[in-house]
């Protein structure tokens, strides 16, 4: 069993993620192979499962006849129906491949065009927000705020996007881009500071960089002061040297004002984040918390404190400006709520709120079946013991600043409305604070994050990608 915090979207569809940390207590016993993987042995074992694990027992039906539904995941949606509709679980709770994820976690491994989608706030026009290396979109010259127009399996019969939404809203363009299978092409008419064009694009098997070769860290000058920018797109197993690497290169140059961009940054593996913390955290004492996480009474065995561990390549910022909007959540959470009780207004939350998930999920594995069921299982607090941020972080946030996502520049250049103003709030200057009433307002972010009706684990934890 491993354990996850993670998964957002600002789009409106399912949301959920996973991170491996500390605690590993042993599946429970499984059926012969013979037997597990009918659908009503796999609902079974769903429903026993949850019994056992679920972070809120008494949310649970104590019966539930499975025979209504006619997919494990349509059963377990049935079964967490009274904690999503209290704001505890949405959708975080799911069924997915353990061969599938596994590879994810491991590589950033995918399939699709290599991009991430979002609808402009009218919902009726949709952006290429960020494109990913050796990827098919970019490899065709399809990049960070390309607007696809129209989208066809040939070029003589595209529907506009305005037509898709109208007939059937995000849901038909989902239908109109095909499944994430290799080998799907679609003809897309799109626009950019190049013009309008129809380009072929076949999704493809490729790896998301965690940590952009394009953009991703880098040292920014600021009215002659140095400034660390790093974007990490996804906590996963990759990341870890590719942050490291950049760790290193700010503490080659005395960087102690950094920007940390997680605003499309749906969560991942809890290992990560807590290394992420670490390596900004070379001024913080061995006995100074990152995080608790605390599991329903029964399992409080499994209960983990994480203390910073200083690692060669951490530096001591003396301010943080953590960029975040409905896209940030999880394990992205995690780590900007773990530093407010530290550096207080001195650590600002910069664009809009986040999306609201102070829970973790444990991973059960089916073998047999590839199944792994993720279960929200524990509890994530800050060493204030913050962690009931729901409606999102900027509610504990005792410096943030409002900002528009601005798909018009590239990430990370200081000309991007985001990037500039967290570039102000380092310099202090005033600025307009995020609201922190409600959850994450889609009229505030610019950008409406495309989902899934049911997305994999990769479109959980990076929100948008298709």
């Amino acid at each position: 069993m491993s354990l996850s915090a993670c998964g957002g979207d600002s789009g409106g569809g399912s949301s959920g993620g996973a991170i491996a940390s500390t605690p590993t207590p042993s599946p429970s016993p499984t059926p012969t192979p013979a037997a597990q993987c009918s659908l009503l042995d796999r609902q079974n074992w769903a429903f026993a499962t949850l019994q056992e694990w679920y972070l809120f027992p008494s949310l649970l039906p104590s019966s539930l006849n499975p025979a209504p539904y006619t997919t494990v995941s349509d059963y377990i949606d049935a079964l967490t129906a009274t904690a999503r509709a209290q704001n505890k679980d949405r959708y975080f709770t799911y069924l997915t491949s353990i061969s599938s994820e596994n590879a994810y976690y491991n590589s950033g491994s995918s399939a699709g065009f290599g991009v991430r989608l979002a609808f402009d706030t009218s919902g009726t026009r949709l952006f290429i927000i960020e494109a990913f290396e050796n990827a098919p979109a970019l490899t065709a010259g399809i990049d960070r705020g390309t607007e696809i127009l129209a989208i066809g399996t040939t070029s003589s019969n595209l529907q506009t996007v305005a037509s898709l939404v109208a007939s059937g809203g995000s849901n038909a363009v989902n239908d109109a881009l095909g499944p994430s299978t290799a080998g799907t092409t679609r003809y897309l008419q799109v626009r950019d500071a190049s013009g309008t064009r129809t380009v072929a694009v076949t999704k493809a098997d490729y790896s998301i960089d965690p940590v952009s070769s394009r953009y991703g860290a880098k040292v920014i000058t600021d009215n002659g002061h140095q400034v660390g920018y790093v974007n990490l797109r996804t906590f996963i197993n990759t990341a870890d040297p590719e942050l490291r690497t950049a760790f290193a290169n700010f503490k080659a140059q005395g960087i102690t004002n950094v920007i940390v961009d997680l605003r499309y940054n749906g969560g991942g593996l809890v290992a990560v984040a807590e290394t992420l913390a670490n390596l900004l955290g070379a001024n913080r004492a061995p006995t100074d918390v990152i995080d608790y996480l605390t599991f329903r009474p029964e399992k409080a065995s499994n209960n983990t404190v994480t203390n910073f561990t200083v690692q060669p390549e951490s530096i001591a910022p003396t301010k943080i400006a953590f960029i975040g909007s409905g896209g940030t959540a999880s394990a992205s959470e995690l780590v900007i709520n773990s530093f407010w009780p530290y550096l207080h207004a001195n650590s600002a939350l910069i664009g809009t709120n986040t999306f609201g998930k102070p829970v973790g999920q444990v991973a059960i594995d089916r073998a047999a079946c590839d199944d792994r069921l993720r279960v929200i299982a524990f509890a994530v607090e800050n060493a204030a013991h913050q962690g009931t941020y729901y409606n999102g972080l900027s509610q504990y946030a005792e410096a943030s600043c409002q900002a528009t996502d601005d798909i018009g520049h590239q990430l990370g250049d200081p000309a991007e409305s985001t990037t500039r103003q967290a570039l102000n709030y380092l310099a202090g200057q005033s600025c307009t604070k995020i609201a922190s009433s409600g959850q994450t307002s889609q009229s505030a972010a610019r950008n409406i994050i495309l989902s899934p009706p049911r997305p994999d684990t990769q479109q959980r934890e990076v929100p948008g990608l298709y």
